[in-house]
Protein backbone atom coordinates (compact mmCIF):
# COMPACT_ATOMS: atom_id res chain seq x y z
CA UNK A 1 0.00 0.00 0.00
CA UNK A 2 1.44 3.32 -1.06
CA UNK A 3 2.07 6.07 1.40
CA UNK A 4 3.62 9.54 1.19
CA UNK A 5 6.77 8.07 2.70
CA UNK A 6 6.97 5.45 -0.11
CA UNK A 7 6.28 7.60 -3.09
CA UNK A 8 8.83 5.67 -5.17
CA UNK A 9 6.37 2.77 -5.31
CA UNK A 10 3.54 4.89 -6.65
CA UNK A 11 2.66 4.26 -10.28
CA UNK A 12 3.43 6.95 -12.82
CA UNK A 13 0.56 8.97 -14.19
CA UNK A 14 -1.13 7.45 -17.22
CA UNK A 15 0.38 8.57 -20.54
CA UNK A 16 3.54 9.98 -18.92
CA UNK A 17 6.86 8.55 -17.79
CA UNK A 18 8.78 9.50 -14.73
CA UNK A 19 11.91 11.62 -15.22
CA UNK A 20 14.03 8.69 -13.99
CA UNK A 21 12.51 6.31 -16.56
CA UNK A 22 13.07 8.82 -19.36
CA UNK A 23 16.65 9.28 -18.21
CA UNK A 24 17.25 5.50 -18.05
CA UNK A 25 15.78 5.02 -21.50
CA UNK A 26 17.96 7.82 -22.86
CA UNK A 27 21.03 6.24 -21.33
CA UNK A 28 20.15 2.87 -22.88
CA UNK A 29 19.66 4.51 -26.27
CA UNK A 30 22.94 6.41 -26.02
CA UNK A 31 24.76 3.25 -24.92
CA UNK A 32 23.27 1.30 -27.81
CA UNK A 33 24.36 3.95 -30.29
CA UNK A 34 27.81 4.04 -28.72
CA UNK A 35 28.20 0.25 -28.94
CA UNK A 36 27.01 0.21 -32.53
CA UNK A 37 29.45 2.97 -33.36
CA UNK A 38 32.33 1.15 -31.67
CA UNK A 39 31.55 -2.09 -33.50
CA UNK A 40 31.92 -0.37 -36.86
CA UNK A 41 34.66 2.16 -36.18
CA UNK A 42 37.01 0.38 -33.76
CA UNK A 43 39.55 -2.26 -34.74
CA UNK A 44 37.34 -5.04 -33.34
CA UNK A 45 35.75 -6.89 -36.28
CA UNK A 46 32.04 -7.63 -36.32
CA UNK A 47 32.67 -10.88 -38.20
CA UNK A 48 34.14 -14.08 -36.83
CA UNK A 49 36.94 -16.40 -37.83
CA UNK A 50 34.34 -18.78 -39.26
CA UNK A 51 33.21 -16.03 -41.61
CA UNK A 52 36.79 -15.59 -42.82
CA UNK A 53 37.18 -19.35 -43.34
CA UNK A 54 33.92 -19.44 -45.28
CA UNK A 55 35.07 -16.65 -47.60
CA UNK A 56 38.41 -18.45 -48.07
CA UNK A 57 36.67 -21.73 -48.90
CA UNK A 58 34.31 -20.08 -51.37
CA UNK A 59 37.30 -18.28 -52.91
CA UNK A 60 38.98 -21.60 -53.63
CA UNK A 61 35.75 -22.88 -55.17
CA UNK A 62 35.61 -19.84 -57.45
CA UNK A 63 39.28 -20.32 -58.33
CA UNK A 64 38.71 -23.98 -59.22
CA UNK A 65 35.66 -23.20 -61.36
CA UNK A 66 37.54 -20.48 -63.26
CA UNK A 67 40.53 -22.75 -63.86
CA UNK A 68 38.24 -25.41 -65.29
CA UNK A 69 36.50 -22.82 -67.46
CA UNK A 70 39.83 -21.44 -68.66
CA UNK A 71 41.10 -24.91 -69.55
CA UNK A 72 37.89 -25.62 -71.46
CA UNK A 73 38.17 -22.33 -73.33
CA UNK A 74 41.77 -23.20 -74.23
CA UNK A 75 40.63 -26.53 -75.60
CA UNK A 76 37.73 -25.09 -77.64
CA UNK A 77 39.60 -22.10 -79.07
CA UNK A 78 43.08 -23.45 -79.76
CA UNK A 79 43.37 -27.20 -79.16
CA UNK A 80 40.11 -28.92 -80.16
CA UNK A 81 41.93 -32.15 -80.94
CA UNK A 82 43.46 -32.44 -77.51
CA UNK A 83 41.78 -33.82 -74.42
CA UNK A 84 40.66 -31.50 -71.66
CA UNK A 85 43.67 -32.33 -69.47
CA UNK A 86 46.12 -31.92 -72.34
CA UNK A 87 44.64 -28.51 -73.13
CA UNK A 88 44.88 -27.55 -69.44
CA UNK A 89 48.63 -28.15 -69.55
CA UNK A 90 48.93 -25.70 -72.43
CA UNK A 91 47.07 -22.85 -70.72
CA UNK A 92 50.30 -21.05 -69.89
CA UNK A 93 50.89 -20.69 -73.63
CA UNK A 94 47.75 -18.51 -73.80
CA UNK A 95 48.41 -15.92 -71.09
CA UNK A 96 45.55 -13.68 -72.21
CA UNK A 97 43.08 -16.30 -70.97
CA UNK A 98 44.83 -16.49 -67.62
CA UNK A 99 44.78 -12.70 -67.33
CA UNK A 100 41.06 -12.55 -68.12
CA UNK A 101 40.32 -15.34 -65.64
CA UNK A 102 42.35 -13.48 -63.01
CA UNK A 103 40.23 -10.39 -63.56
CA UNK A 104 36.99 -12.38 -63.45
CA UNK A 105 38.17 -14.10 -60.28
CA UNK A 106 38.16 -10.85 -58.35
CA UNK A 107 34.52 -10.00 -59.09
CA UNK A 108 32.77 -12.88 -57.26
CA UNK A 109 35.30 -12.74 -54.40
CA UNK A 110 34.56 -9.04 -53.87
CA UNK A 111 30.83 -9.74 -53.96
CA UNK A 112 31.24 -12.52 -51.39
CA UNK A 113 33.05 -10.21 -48.96
CA UNK A 114 30.52 -7.42 -49.40
CA UNK A 115 27.58 -9.83 -49.05
CA UNK A 116 29.04 -11.22 -45.84
CA UNK A 117 29.61 -7.84 -44.19
CA UNK A 118 26.56 -5.96 -45.44
CA UNK A 119 24.14 -8.87 -45.86
CA UNK A 120 24.86 -10.72 -42.62
CA UNK A 121 25.84 -7.87 -40.32
CA UNK A 122 24.08 -4.94 -42.04
CA UNK A 123 27.08 -2.62 -41.80
CA UNK A 124 28.56 -0.58 -44.68
CA UNK A 125 31.44 -2.61 -46.08
CA UNK A 126 34.09 0.12 -46.42
CA UNK A 127 33.49 1.43 -42.92
CA UNK A 128 33.52 -2.04 -41.36
CA UNK A 129 36.68 -3.03 -43.22
CA UNK A 130 38.36 0.17 -41.98
CA UNK A 131 39.28 1.55 -45.39
CA UNK A 132 40.03 5.03 -43.97
CA UNK A 133 41.88 6.69 -46.83
CA UNK A 134 44.97 8.39 -45.33
CA UNK A 135 45.60 12.11 -45.72
CA UNK A 136 49.12 11.57 -47.03
CA UNK A 137 48.82 8.78 -49.57
CA UNK A 138 52.17 9.61 -51.11
CA UNK A 139 54.20 8.52 -48.09
CA UNK A 140 52.64 5.05 -48.16
CA UNK A 141 53.30 4.70 -51.89
CA UNK A 142 56.88 5.79 -51.22
CA UNK A 143 57.16 3.22 -48.44
CA UNK A 144 56.17 0.55 -50.95
CA UNK A 145 58.91 1.71 -53.31
CA UNK A 146 61.49 1.71 -50.51
CA UNK A 147 60.31 -1.76 -49.50
CA UNK A 148 60.96 -3.06 -53.01
CA UNK A 149 64.46 -1.60 -53.08
CA UNK A 150 65.20 -2.92 -49.59
CA UNK A 151 64.06 -6.45 -50.40
CA UNK A 152 66.22 -6.41 -53.53
CA UNK A 153 69.18 -6.84 -51.17
CA UNK A 154 67.52 -9.86 -49.58
CA UNK A 155 66.82 -11.35 -53.01
CA UNK A 156 70.48 -11.06 -53.94
CA UNK A 157 71.36 -13.27 -50.98
CA UNK A 158 68.76 -15.96 -51.68
CA UNK A 159 68.64 -18.69 -54.33
CA UNK A 160 65.96 -17.06 -56.45
CA UNK A 161 64.51 -19.18 -59.31
CA UNK A 162 65.72 -18.38 -62.81
CA UNK A 163 62.53 -19.42 -64.60
CA UNK A 164 58.99 -19.57 -63.22
CA UNK A 165 55.49 -20.07 -64.69
CA UNK A 166 54.73 -16.44 -63.92
CA UNK A 167 57.55 -15.17 -66.12
CA UNK A 168 55.89 -16.63 -69.20
CA UNK A 169 52.89 -14.35 -68.78
CA UNK A 170 55.13 -11.46 -69.81
CA UNK A 171 56.34 -12.89 -73.10
CA UNK A 172 54.08 -10.56 -75.13
CA UNK A 173 54.06 -6.78 -74.47
CA UNK A 174 50.25 -6.48 -74.56
CA UNK A 175 49.79 -9.29 -72.05
CA UNK A 176 52.54 -7.80 -69.90
CA UNK A 177 50.90 -4.37 -69.79
CA UNK A 178 47.49 -5.87 -68.93
CA UNK A 179 48.98 -7.93 -66.14
CA UNK A 180 50.97 -4.95 -64.89
CA UNK A 181 47.75 -2.93 -64.69
CA UNK A 182 46.07 -5.65 -62.64
CA UNK A 183 49.17 -5.96 -60.44
CA UNK A 184 49.04 -2.30 -59.51
CA UNK A 185 45.27 -2.01 -59.01
CA UNK A 186 42.99 -5.01 -58.53
CA UNK A 187 45.51 -7.51 -57.18
CA UNK A 188 46.74 -5.42 -54.21
CA UNK A 189 43.21 -4.15 -53.57
CA UNK A 190 41.64 -7.60 -53.28
CA UNK A 191 44.55 -9.10 -51.38
CA UNK A 192 44.60 -6.29 -48.83
CA UNK A 193 40.85 -6.38 -48.36
CA UNK A 194 40.98 -10.07 -47.51
CA UNK A 195 44.28 -10.53 -45.68
CA UNK A 196 44.56 -7.19 -43.88
CA UNK A 197 40.87 -6.27 -43.94
CA UNK A 198 39.04 -9.48 -43.02
CA UNK A 199 41.70 -11.85 -41.67
CA UNK A 200 44.07 -9.63 -39.70
CA UNK A 201 41.59 -8.05 -37.24
CA UNK A 202 40.15 -11.47 -36.30
CA UNK A 203 43.63 -12.88 -35.63
CA UNK A 204 44.75 -9.75 -33.79
CA UNK A 205 41.66 -9.76 -31.59
CA UNK A 206 42.22 -13.33 -30.39
CA UNK A 207 46.02 -13.71 -30.59
CA UNK A 208 47.40 -10.19 -30.43
CA UNK A 209 48.78 -7.76 -32.98
CA UNK A 210 52.11 -9.56 -33.55
CA UNK A 211 50.52 -12.90 -34.35
CA UNK A 212 47.82 -11.15 -36.35
CA UNK A 213 50.47 -9.58 -38.58
CA UNK A 214 52.51 -12.79 -38.97
CA UNK A 215 49.64 -15.21 -39.47
CA UNK A 216 47.92 -13.00 -42.05
CA UNK A 217 51.22 -12.67 -43.95
CA UNK A 218 51.76 -16.45 -44.09
CA UNK A 219 48.75 -17.43 -46.25
CA UNK A 220 49.38 -14.29 -48.29
CA UNK A 221 52.80 -15.71 -49.18
CA UNK A 222 51.54 -19.27 -49.70
CA UNK A 223 48.90 -18.02 -52.13
CA UNK A 224 51.62 -16.77 -54.50
CA UNK A 225 53.90 -19.81 -54.38
CA UNK A 226 52.34 -21.73 -57.31
CA UNK A 227 53.12 -18.79 -59.61
CA UNK A 228 56.80 -19.16 -58.78
CA UNK A 229 57.20 -22.91 -58.87
CA UNK A 230 56.92 -23.19 -55.07
CA UNK A 231 60.34 -21.59 -54.62
CA UNK A 232 60.80 -21.00 -50.89
CA UNK A 233 63.06 -17.98 -51.45
CA UNK A 234 60.34 -16.13 -53.33
CA UNK A 235 57.86 -17.12 -50.65
CA UNK A 236 60.12 -15.58 -48.00
CA UNK A 237 60.25 -12.28 -49.89
CA UNK A 238 56.47 -12.22 -50.31
CA UNK A 239 56.07 -13.04 -46.61
CA UNK A 240 58.21 -10.00 -45.80
CA UNK A 241 55.95 -7.83 -47.97
CA UNK A 242 52.93 -9.19 -46.11
CA UNK A 243 54.51 -8.45 -42.74
CA UNK A 244 55.22 -4.83 -43.68
CA UNK A 245 51.68 -4.38 -45.00
CA UNK A 246 50.36 -5.90 -41.79
CA UNK A 247 52.42 -3.56 -39.63
CA UNK A 248 51.16 -0.58 -41.62
CA UNK A 249 47.59 -1.83 -41.21
CA UNK A 250 48.05 -2.23 -37.47
CA UNK A 251 49.72 1.13 -36.88
CA UNK A 252 47.47 3.19 -39.13
CA UNK A 253 44.29 1.17 -38.52
CA UNK A 254 43.66 1.60 -42.22
CA UNK A 255 43.41 -1.03 -44.97
CA UNK A 256 43.75 1.78 -47.51
CA UNK A 257 47.22 2.52 -46.12
CA UNK A 258 48.37 -1.10 -46.51
CA UNK A 259 46.87 -1.13 -50.00
CA UNK A 260 48.92 1.93 -50.95
CA UNK A 261 52.11 0.27 -49.69
CA UNK A 262 51.29 -2.89 -51.65
CA UNK A 263 50.39 -0.90 -54.77
CA UNK A 264 53.52 1.22 -54.43
CA UNK A 265 55.65 -1.92 -54.20
CA UNK A 266 54.09 -3.42 -57.34
CA UNK A 267 54.06 -0.13 -59.25
CA UNK A 268 57.76 0.48 -58.60
CA UNK A 269 58.50 -3.05 -59.70
CA UNK A 270 56.52 -2.61 -62.91
CA UNK A 271 58.12 0.75 -63.72
CA UNK A 272 61.61 -0.67 -63.27
CA UNK A 273 60.75 -3.60 -65.49
CA UNK A 274 59.28 -1.39 -68.19
CA UNK A 275 62.49 0.64 -68.27
CA UNK A 276 64.83 -2.34 -68.19
CA UNK A 277 62.91 -4.29 -70.82
CA UNK A 278 62.22 -1.32 -73.12
CA UNK A 279 58.47 -1.65 -72.71
CA UNK A 280 58.38 -5.41 -72.09
CA UNK A 281 60.06 -6.09 -75.42
CA UNK A 282 63.21 -7.64 -73.95
CA UNK A 283 62.15 -9.68 -70.94
CA UNK A 284 65.05 -11.38 -69.15
CA UNK A 285 64.08 -14.45 -67.19
CA UNK A 286 63.47 -14.18 -63.47
CA UNK A 287 63.20 -10.39 -63.59
CA UNK A 288 59.73 -10.70 -62.15
CA UNK A 289 59.31 -11.29 -58.50
CA UNK A 290 56.36 -11.13 -56.18
CA UNK A 291 53.01 -9.45 -56.50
Amino acid sequence: MASPDNSQFQPSPTGAESPQAVQDESLVSIEGIRQASVSTTSDRPIWSGWDVLLIAALTFVVMFVLQVATAKATQLLWYPRLTFFQAAQKMEQRPILLIVSQFLFYVPVALLMIAMVEGKYHVPFWRAIRWNWPRSAGKFLALGAVLLLGLATLESLLPMPKDTPFDRLFDRPLDAYLLALIAVTLAPLMEELFFRGLMYPVLARHLGILWGVLLSALPFALLHLPQYGYAWAVGLVIFAVGVVCGVVRAMSQSVAASFLVHAGYNATQMLIQIVLTHGFTRMPKSLLKCF
